[in-house]
């Protein structure tokens, strides 16, 4: 993320770490009849579910997007009339004296297509989310007249605040509140939505789909998993299925970057490792994979389409041409830097030489800005590392057994993720003790590769993964999916399908066509029978390459120029 006022971070990527708004509309009056059926909700005892408001809007401009200081929001989608409704089940006092409950929060348009949405959440959750269904550039959910479900996950941001443990991430001290936050608020929040659609509506949903990315996407992961008839369709962006793994890799991370302090720079700090790598030093990274892989696919361009076979037998002698060979210019990279990469492609091992988590495959979007923003931070400190602001307190408050409180800020972070013993914290996300009968591996992975529940009721699930995470590899998912794809046969074959992004960073962002109908294909696959092979995707207007088109391709099969036509347009590449 770069500062505020070079407005170059795509939203996204901010969003874990902004609170997400849920603001109504706030037009004059519904109409009669839909404000007397929506207040309705409110008299209706529904069995272990509280309704807290039901609120009709007319149509008018939803809820405003959350942004930092300094930035122009996006405009704000239009929504139809429909009746907002906030309600909580499973209300309790947990064992660490803190008050919780599930809180939900539900749109029902008065237009209703008889579809069910539930889009899913992102970070450490807490949030109620604005429940529009928003999908880039696309008209959001309820505006396609979905129902629409967003959920706090078990906890509140606010109620459950407590600085002595964690602030935001105390709630991994209690064990109901680690398990609801992994998966088990899904399912209670998808029931209770459900019997408000049918007081609303007396009827079920005909269709019903989730889509997440992130956390979100380790919600669709869980879903799939742990609750496999609740949905006919879902669509996970960059799945945290190891949560608890990736948040080891990024202290791997941090520490494969702290070579700065070591080289001369003074103590170190977030901003010191951030100064390790500087704009121009990535862009040189960048054009040395770009010189080793770019063509595997048929054409310059920008972009390694040629997912999985930029290998660093390709990569690492193209950084060793630009090596220094004595002091440190803008036309070359120091052996510590070279190290540095190679570390964090190779990823964490444990004593045994095992991967605790999975390394991050060569790619195009390295050191692009939503790609930097979680590994070292911006250049000029004012931003520092997600992986220290968000992976390290995870870690040790959410994901270990016994859960620990870390300094607050950055420095915190920091100083607990260079103390890091690697493999002391891969016993800890498998520890088991004291209030805690399972490990935080067992309460937030969701890597069980038997989708039988799932795809045995007709469900389809679509994945994908930018080839430039640099949250959660896409070589743990693929790793996965293969696995997937070995035991579950020809019916995962036929209703699951991955979609590698090429240079994109975290959900969105890089040097990536990163603009896609995932959502539309799945509605497709689901309603109409037409299986999606690949879906054309575009360039946005913040990408080095605005309006560029290419074809998402069906895992195994990638991209390739077909040798003529326009290198813009997706009509000539083909997927094989």
């Amino acid at each position: 993320m770069k500062s505020p006022p070079k407005r170059t971070v795509r939203l996204r990527s901010l969003a874990p770490i902004l609170p997400l708004l849920a603001l109504s509309a706030t037009p004059a009056k519904a109409s009669t009849e839909a404000e007397q059926l929506c207040k309705g909700l409110e008299q209706r005892t529904l069995p272990d579910l509280v309704i807290e408001t039901a609120l009709a809007h007319p149509a008018g401009p939803g809820p405003a997007a959350p942004v930092p200081p300094g930035m122009t929001p996006p405009p704000a989608p239009i929504l139809p009339a429909h009746c907002e409704v906030i309600g909580h089940t499973e209300q309790r006092v947990g064992s660490d004296g803190q008050h919780y409950a599930i809180r939900f929060h539900l749109r029902l348009p008065e237009a209703w297509n008889g579809g069910f949405f539930f889009q899913g959440g992102g970070g450490s959750d807490g949030d109620l989310g604005d429940a529009v269904g928003a999908m880039g550039v696309a008209p959001p959910a309820l505006a396609r007249g979905y129902a629409v479900l967003s959920q706090d996950s078990g906890h509140d941001n606010k109620a459950n605040f407590d600085p002595k443990r964690g602030g935001t991430l105390a709630f991994g001290f209690d064990p109901l509140a680690r398990i609801n936050y992994g998966h088990a608020s899904l399912q209670k929040s998808v029931l209770a939505a459900r019997r408000v659609i049918a007081a609303r509506y007396g009827q079920a949903p005909k269709h019903s789909y989730f889509v997440g990315c992130s956390k979100g996407g380790q919600e669709g992961m869980a879903l799939v998993q742990r609750y496999p008839t609740l949905f006919d369709g879902v669509v996970v962006t960059a799945p945290g299925m190891s949560l608890p793994r990736a948040a080891i890799g990024e202290a791997w991370n941090t520490k494969s970057f702290s070579f700065s302090a070591a080289n001369g720079h003074g103590p170190l700090t977030p901003l010191n490792i951030a100064q390790g790598f500087s704009d121009a030093d990535f862009a040189l990274a960048r054009r040395a994979m770009l010189r080793a892989c770019d063509k595997l696919d048929g054409l310059a361009d920008g972009m390694i389409l040629a997912v999985g076979q930029c290998t660093s037998a390709r990569v690492l002698p193209a950084f060793n041409a630009i090596r220094c060979k004595g002091a440190k210019t803008n036309a070359c990279l120091t052996g510590e830097q070279i190290t540095a990469l190679q570390r964090v492609h190779d990823g964490p091992r444990n004593a045994k030489g095992q991967n605790i988590y999975a390394g991050f495959p060569w790619d195009a979007g390295w050191g692009a800005a939503d790609w930097r923003i979680w590994q070292l931070g911006t250049a000029d400190g004012r931003v520092p590392s997600l992986n220290m602001l968000m992976g390290a307190g995870a870690l040790a408050s959410v994901f270990s057994v016994p859960p620990q409180a870390l300094a607050p800020g950055a420095e915190g972070g920091l100083a607990f993720q260079m103390a890091l013993d690697l493999d002391r914290a891969e016993q800890g996300i498998l520890a088991r003790g004291g209030d805690f009968a399972t490990s935080g591996w067992e309460d937030i992975s969701a890597r069980s590769t038997d989708l039988s529940g799932f795809l045995g009721h007709g469900g389809r699930l679509m994945v994908l993964h930018g080839g430039s995470d640099p949250v959660f590899s896409i070589a743990d998912t693929l790793d996965w999916y293969r696995a997937m794809l070995a035991r579950g046969g020809d019916a995962a074959r036929a209703n699951t399908r991955f979609f590698a992004v090429p240079g994109m960073n975290h959900c969105t962002g890089g040097p990536a066509t990163d603009q896609y109908a995932a959502f539309d294909a799945m509605v497709a696959w689901v309603e109409q029978q037409h299986t999606p092979e690949r879906i054309i995707a575009r360039a946005g207007p913040a990408s080095p390459f605005p309006g560029r088109e290419r074809p998402l391709c069906a895992f195994p099969k990638i991209a390739r120029y077909r040798g003529h036509g326009d290198p813009e347009k997706a009509e000539s590449f083909v997927c094989s």
